[in-house]
């Protein structure tokens, strides 16, 4: 399954509700806002406990860390994709679920 966050995590309580309900082997997606869950200290801490337990695989979509000015700032265990990238989640996963 492919969890996509699009919203800060200092305005929405949308990554907490993913990382409480994702499945092991899933993936998460961080694009709009959302990336900016990549640099945060708790978040990223989260996301490295997942990525290295083999829980979760982590992926931010490179032009909104680019737009946002977050180049060489985000978090180990996070892999930057293009539009591509994130066409080929969507394709080879079976589900989709956008938290907002």
């Amino acid at each position: 399954m492919l969890h996509i966050v699009n919203k800060s995590p200092f305005e929405s309580s949308g990554l907490e509700s993913c990382l409480r309900t994702a499945q092991p082997g899933a993936a998460v997606l961080l694009i709009e806002d959302g990336v900016y869950a990549a640099t945060t200290a708790a978040a990223a801490q989260k996301m490295r406990a997942s990525a290295q337990a083999g829980d979760l695989r982590w992926y931010a979509l490179a032009p909104d860390i680019e737009a946002r000015g977050m180049r060489g700032r985000v978090a180990e265990g996070i892999e930057l994709i293009d539009y591509a990238g994130f066409v080929d989640l969507v394709t080879t996963n079976n589900t989709v679920q956008s938290w907002l």
